[in-house]
């Protein structure tokens, strides 16, 4: 997943620090944090005269304590991403860092639990990033100040468990947030017109799938392999290993395949269903879903929430049936173009695609849940395939791959175009929608912090307590 990069220059505004703590509390390493030869800009220390504070505790959250070094990893992480720290304090940086303790200790006190194993595969797989980017353990251990790899692993390990412990806290905070149409349509109503969002250019996709058909053959001999694991995993191999090394699942194979979900996890009903008719231990026989054919291994099961492994294997595909079925949809696409079937009608009752068949082909943006894709923010591989269309033309057969590496045909066409233009409530419903549920979200925070930092024992030293926190964390 693509993580943004942070910008602190406001980190003083507490509404919008907060919006984007809640937006990107998880984030550790980010796309564009390993910069070659990147220099961290110098952080003058806070002096007393002329002597300068030297490292230790200067404040205690909960069972957490702050170092002073802790603040200058902080500025070593946001210029490790390309971001400015020119315009940042070490009295806001405290205040971010206070945040973070006061999210992990309080996941604590609500019995938050995240284990171990979850830990260690994040951690694997945030290494082996930094590796690919940096080249050599030497150089992580240098941009990082660490003297052994062990180091390096313990120190990831701790700051990545309070991470997500953090997140999982925000998480729990925000999750009952709700809003109500009034609610949206009295934030709107308080928006002065000269302040109105101005939204940039949409248009909306719609699209028609043929996947190559897969043989019986061939499908057998990945249920054969998936029995094999199965076979070794029950005689004392390691499951985690065999997902590492042969499942094709992107989310999950470098974490061991590892997953912890509940009934409401957003998976394929055919993954849930399997996976709760496990009990702990349990390694199911294969099953098939729309990725492919899956073995599930449940580690642990806690009350209504399940940990466990899963391996992914997708059979091939000859020539001969990719070729076919760039045969079937060029003949979909000629009747469309003969008037004989209109491309919804056609969608619906040709495209391989569930998700997006029954709604006559129509795409839906992944990142806000409607069908309107902003052209700025388009994936950069849809806008090649969409910008060249004029309205009602329809693409030539374009061979795409899934995230699983598969092959499929496709077409696709423009359905709708939406100019730059000022927020309207009818029509940018859902957007405004979410911007009042984030307002709601971020004065739920603003609350929780209020409430759980005066239950909580908070002690700042030396000369931070000189600061001007956002926060009340002097309780005064």
């Amino acid at each position: 997943m693509p993580l943004k990069t942070m910008q602190m220059n406001s980190i003083n505004n507490k509404s919008a620090f907060l919006f984007f703590l809640l937006l990107f509390s998880s984030t550790l390493i980010s796309a564009q944090e390993i910069i070659k030869d990147s220099v961290v800009p110098s952080v003058k220390k806070i002096q007393t005269g002329q002597r300068q504070k030297i490292d230790g505790v200067i404040a205690t959250v909960g069972d957490y304590i702050v170092l002073d070094s802790d603040i200058d990893k902080s500025f070593l992480e946001i210029s490790s991403q390309g971001g400015s720290v020119k315009d940042i304090t070490r009295c806001q940086m405290l205040g971010k860092l206070l945040e973070d303790k006061l999210y992990a200790h309080q996941a604590i006190q609500d019995s938050i639990k995240v284990t171990d194993s979850e830990i260690k595969g994040m951690m694997e797989e945030r290494l082996t990033y930094i590796l690919d980017k940096v080249g050599s353990m030497d150089k992580v251990l240098s941009m990082y100040k660490k003297s052994s790899e062990e180091e390096l692993r313990t120190s990831f390990f701790d700051i990545l468990k309070e991470q997500k412990l953090a997140s999982e806290m925000t998480n729990k905070i925000v999750d009952g947030v709700e809003i109500t149409p009034e609610e949206v349509r009295n934030f709107f109503k308080k928006i002065p017109k000269n302040e109105l969002p101005l939204f940039g250019a949409e248009m909306e996709v719609a699209q028609i799938v043929v996947t190559p058909k897969v043989s019986d053959a061939e499908k057998q001999k990945v249920i054969d392999k998936l029995n094999s694991f199965k076979k070794e995993v029950e005689e004392g191999a390691s499951f985690a290993t065999k997902a590492v090394l042969y499942s094709k699942d992107p989310g999950s194979s470098s974490n061991g395949g590892y997953y912890k979900m509940n009934r409401k996890t957003p998976f394929v009903k055919e993954f849930k269903d399997v996976a709760f008719s496990l009990q702990q231990g349990e390694i199911s026989a294969p099953f098939e879903t729309t990725f492919g054919f899956h073995i599930i291994y449940v580690e642990k099961v806690k009350g209504q929430e399940i940990e466990l492994r899963h391996i992914l294997l997708t059979p091939s595909v000859s020539e001969d049936e990719i070729k076919a079925a760039k045969e079937k949809i060029t003949l979909i696409r000629e009747k469309i173009i003969d008037k004989k079937l209109t491309f919804a009608d056609a969608a619906r009752t040709e495209s391989d695609q569930k998700e997006t068949r029954a709604n006559g082909g129509a795409l839906i943006n992944p990142n806000t849940r409607d069908t309107r894709f902003e052209l700025t923010k388009m994936d950069p591989s849809l806008y090649s395939q969409v910008s060249n269309l004029k309205d009602d033309e329809v693409s030539q057969p374009i061979l795409d791959t899934d995230e699983n590496g598969r092959k499929y045909y496709k077409i696709i066409t423009v359905t709708n175009r939406i100019n730059e233009h000022t927020a309207d409530y009818a029509t940018d419903y859902i957007k405004i929608k979410e911007l009042a549920l984030k307002e709601k979200q971020i004065k739920a925070i603003g609350k929780w912090f209020d409430t759980t930092i005066k239950d909580t024992y908070v002690k700042i030293l030396g000369e931070y307590r000189d600061c001007d926190f956002t926060n009340n964390w002097l309780k005064k």
